[in-house]
This record gives structure tokens, sequence and C-alpha cells, in this order.
């Protein structure tokens, strides 16, 4: 892994997810919130996304913006309305980078923990 290079995992059909951009969506808990929403039940359309949440209709269209932009939300006509609905591929992409983060982690712990209990010898 490079320090301050954007990391970056490929979902299962192969497109690469730019996990910052995901993390960044995520830092908003209003987008949690949606996400949440989404995940609970199918295509949702923002003006019933608003109606569950503190914020107007224009202020959720531009959280959903956001969400896909990130890849975590898809979008699709139905007659006069758009129905959003969650991506898990990009979830679940940047969970197994957040894994892969935290098994190098864990090895450089337990390594340390070895030093830390082997004896010295003379």
């Amino acid at each position: 892994m490079t320090i301050g290079r954007d990391p970056s995992s490929a979902d299962a059909g192969g497109a690469v997810v730019r996990v910052d951009g995901v993390l960044e969506a995520l830092g908003d808990p209003t987008r949690r919130i949606v996400v949440e929403l989404l995940a609970a039940g199918g295509g949702r359309t923002a003006t019933s996304l608003a109606g569950e949440l503190p914020v107007t209709r224009q202020a959720v269209v531009q959280h959903l913006a956001v969400l896909r932009d990130a890849g975590l939300v898809d979008s699709r006509r139905e007659g006069r309305e758009v129905r959003f609905e969650l991506r898990p591929t990009a979830l679940t992409a940047t969970a197994a980078w957040m894994a892969d983060v935290a098994a190098a982690w864990d090895h450089r712990l337990k390594i340390i923990q070895e030093i830390a209990t082997t004896p010295d010898t003379p």
C-alpha cells in the first residue's frame, strides 16, 4: 500500500471503485442514513427518502448525487419517477480494502508481540 495514493479496488464486475470517494461519501451522517434506508428497502425516490429525513427533497437529491458519483447508488427511471437503489459492490470493495489494511496492522502487531515476549539470549 502506498501512502497518499487513492486506494482502489475492483468490484465484482471489474469496475474500479475509488475507496477514497466511498469513504468521503459515507463521511456525512445524512448520506449514511440514506444508504441505510436504501439497504432496508428496494428502489426509493428522492421524495420518499426526504419524507424520512430532516432535510429537503433538494438536499436529498444532492446527497444521492454524491453517493452515485462514489458508486454507491444507481438510479433508474420508472415513468415520471427516478428510483434509487444501493450498489453493494462499492461497499464490499471498500470493506475488502479495509480488511487488507487491518490484516497488515495485525501482522505488524504480532511481530511486535513476538519481539516483546521473546527472552533475550546472551
